[in-house]
Formats: structure tokens, C-alpha cells, sequence
């Protein structure tokens, strides 16, 4: 089953960190992505620019709404995503927790949230 990893952080606690202490910290997820890829674990992943550099598209009152930035107001940021297969939950959250962001980074507000994807369609 595939699960969809979506790595949260604080921006404005991210962004009090010296370019030197971020990358400290950034730095130490990319080996643990090839170990993922290298088990046969990691199916996708990336990492998102700030949230100012977004939009937001809903529906309003039958037309297209467009407005900049993330549409809900958050302490904590969508900043990447990994998509893993893993047999259930349980190993899905050992998988996830061994990443940086779940042990590392806390003064930057990290967290993980796995979630079971229902469909998962490769181009």
C-alpha cells in the first residue's frame, strides 16, 4: 500500500535560523532519501517552495476563484512530500519516522504526517 508522507515546518521559526543552521539541518535528508529509494520504499518525493510563492484555486459562487498564497492561514507549512509503499500503518510510521524531519529540527517545527492513499496513478 502507499502512503503519502507530508513533511510540515514553521516558516517563520525556519526562517530565524542562519542559511549555515538550516542547511545543517536540510542537509541530513537527502541520504536517507537514497537509503528509501534504495530499499525499494520511496516511491516520490519533493520539496516545496514557500507558501507565498503559491495560489490557491476553489470555486466561488460558480466561477473560478484564484488567490495568492496557501488558502488557510497555518502555523505550520506544507514544505515536501515523500510517497512510500510500505504492507500497513504501522510500518509506514517506522518508515517515516526514521526521517531527518521526524528527529531532527525541532527548533524549526518538523513534523510528519502519513497518510494511506487510496489511488495512486504514475505518468
Amino acid at each position: 500500500m502507499k502512503y503519502l508522507c507530508l513533511a510540515y515546518y514553521d516558516e517563520q521559526k525556519s526562517e530565524s535560523l542562519s542559511g549555515v543552521e538550516l542547511q545543517a539541518i536540510v542537509s541530513r535528508c537527502p541520504p536517507y532519501d537514497a537509503e528509501l529509494r534504495a530499499s525499494g520504499h520511496l516511491v516520490a518525493q519533493g520539496s516545496l517552495q514557500s507558501p507565498r510563492s503559491s495560489a490557491t484555486v476553489r470555486p466561488r459562487h460558480g466561477r473560478v476563484s484564484v488567490t495568492d498564497g496557501p488558502f488557510a492561514e497555518t502555523k505550520e507549512q506544507l514544505g515536501g512530500f515523500f510517497i512510500i509503499e510500505a504492507r500497513d500503518l504501522n510500518e509506514a510510521i517506522r518508515v517515516a519516522s526514521q526521517h531527518p524531519a521526524a528527529h531532527l529540527g525541532e527548533e524549526i517545527g518538523w513534523g510528519i504526517e502519513v497518510r494511506p492513499m487510496d489511488l495512486f496513478e504514475s505518468a
